[in-house]
């Protein structure tokens, strides 16, 4: 089995930091690679892979202004459909814009659709999806009006994230900094909790952070860290009484759930998007509708067993799931 892996260009695959896609195709490129599958990375050149690495854009537009995001996005699906005729299967990670693409060849083509990021482009899924074989990364995140070929939860290595038994006392908002990700409630919470908040991410929108977050940092009762990755990343998520994860939008899917998770750090989220498909009640965090919730769920953080967050990422989000479930879908298509 040949397959084409087309990453987005955004970051680099596997990401440095911040890259929640590419963190996802990587993961899924090389546990394909593990089984034996002849699989060729389309990503940016200064990518990394264990497989077969094709690359036209030397290196992601979101680390380098000078990348032209349009340009290059194009130059690089193109790249892909150019050689399609060497590959069984395109799997598209890269959201809409090699839908445009797929009548123009004969392979099948897979998209895991990572979010709608605007009702706009949805027109774009819709018009091919007689062509193109759609993937939800969660039963929340599919559209009433798209015909999916399945819904995948992502999975993660569960060996990267150490298990901590005991966490500490701080509060944890482990996202972009953006009213999506409920950054300004996560102080909010903390503070009525009377409980430091350690904040780690990007910051996305930058008028929010200086009006939201910035005026409590205070290097004490809310204290940013600003992206973090490798060691720090997994030190950051298990060392935490639990995570707050108080969205404001109908979140896809949410990596960092399942990644503290891992870490066995309890998860308090709004009930919301995907959550409840991530989520436990009462066993592995809690899901609340309001600050006032937020607030009592972290006084009931003592009945959560840590053992039983690592445990459900264990059954439910590893990459091995992930991978045997994607072969399953590839196997299908192709007959």
């Amino acid at each position: 089995m040949r397959i084409a892996m087309l990453a987005p260009i955004s970051w680099r695959t596997p990401p440095r930091h911040y890259g929640p896609w590419e963190l996802v195709t990587s993961l899924l490129t090389e546990a394909l690679v593990a089984r034996g599958v002849d699989v060729t990375l389309f990503a940016t050149k200064d990518s990394r892979t264990a497989g077969k690495l094709a690359g036209v854009c030397p290196t992601s537009y979101s680390e380098d202004p000078a990348i032209d995001a349009k340009v290059w996005e194009m130059l690089h699906v193109a790249h892909v459909f150019e050689r399609a005729g060497e590959f069984d299967l395109i799997h598209n990670q890269a959201d809409f814009v090699p839908l445009a693409f797929s009548r123009l060849v004969e392979t099948p083509v897979v998209t895991t659709i990572h979010g709608f990021s605007s009702e706009r482009i949805l027109p774009a899924f819709k018009a091919y999806d007689d062509r193109v074989h759609y993937v939800a990364i969660s039963d929340a995140d599919r559209h009433s009006d798209l015909r999916y070929a399945a819904t995948i939860h992502h999975g993660i290595r569960l060996e990267d994230f150490p298990f901590d038994p005991h966490g500490s006392e701080d509060l944890l908002f482990f996202g972009r900094i953006h009213p999506d990700k409920g950054a300004a409630e996560a102080i909010a919470v903390a503070r009525r909790a009377g409980r430091r908040l350690v904040m780690a991410g990007i910051v996305q929108d930058q008028d929010y952070h200086n009006e939201q977050v910035a005026p409590a940092l205070d290097d004490r009762s809310v204290v940013y860290r600003g992206p973090v990755g490798g060691a720090a990343r997994t030190k950051a998520l298990g060392s935490a009484r639990a995570l707050l994860h108080l969205i404001n939008f109908d979140e896809p899917f949410g990596l960092s759930v399942v990644e503290a998770l891992a870490c066995g750090t309890p998860v308090i989220a709004s009930n919301r998007g995907s959550m409840p498909e991530l989520i436990d009640p009462g066993v592995t965090g809690f899901l609340v509708d309001s600050v006032d919730a937020a607030v009592d769920a972290i006084g009931r953080i003592g009945e959560i067993d840590r053992t039983a967050c690592r445990s459900a990422v264990s059954t439910r989000f590893t990459v091995d799931r992930m991978a045997d479930r994607y072969l399953d879908l590839y196997r299908s298509l192709l007959g």
